[in-house]
């Protein structure tokens, strides 16, 4: 996916269409890749949303590094020889390797998570939760904002109106702001040439 730089994209939440896992356990709805449509097998770096139903493993993606959050929900995850932690809405963004196994179980109820995905060797992706009233400035060659909840978005001569879940793609350095309401937040998904994921 190329983009001209200094551009943005919207990416409303209600435009993703939803895949069944093939186990039953879930669905999950793409944000952005890169490649467009490059599939599971062959993208650089995505970005998803998932809604987890029922226990189980999760997908092997050998020369992956991935970072989740929880959107809504608690999970129980157990990563490789790691002792299992529950993470909710509140938690840190939880990196770990696509090729160590890990398995989740909802705790209470299904569970929303986003799901930030990128190519070991070749990409490096960090996120971080950002606040009402922030004002940023975005160096790498792609980011995307990912609100979580309703929110207003200073950025390249207009105003963005986003819903929960909706999300912006910034192509190159861009300058930004969140507006109200005071209590909205969005994790900010910066994605860049490197080795070296984080959160």
């Amino acid at each position: 996916m190329r983009h001209e730089r200094g551009s943005i994209e919207w990416l409303p939440a209600a435009q993703r269409q939803g895949v069944p896992w093939k186990n039953g356990g879930g669905i999950t709805r793409e944000v952005l890749a890169d490649p467009a449509a490059a599939g599971l097998e062959r993208f650089d770096w995505r970005i998803s949303t998932a809604e987890v139903r029922a226990a189980g493993p999760f997908s092997a993606f050998p020369g992956i590094e991935r970072i989740l959050c929880v959107l809504q929900g608690k999970l129980s995850l157990a990563v490789a020889a790691r002792a299992p932690i529950v993470l909710n809405a509140d938690s840190a963004p939880y990196a770990f390797a696509g090729d160590d196994p890990a398995h989740g179980a909802p705790v209470d109820g299904p569970v929303i998570d986003l799901n930030v995905m990128a190519r070991r060797g070749c990409f490096g992706a960090q996120v971080r939760r950002m606040r009402a009233g922030v004002e940023a400035r975005i160096s790498t060659p792609a980011a995307v904002l990912f609100a979580l909840g309703a929110l207003k978005v200073a950025a390249g001569g207009r105003t963005w109106a986003l819903e929960r879940w909706d999300a912006l793609r910034f192509a190159g350095t861009r300058d930004f702001r969140l507006e109200s309401p005071q209590e909205a937040t969005a994790y900010l998904i910066e994605i860049s040439p490197g080795t070296t994921p984080g959160s």
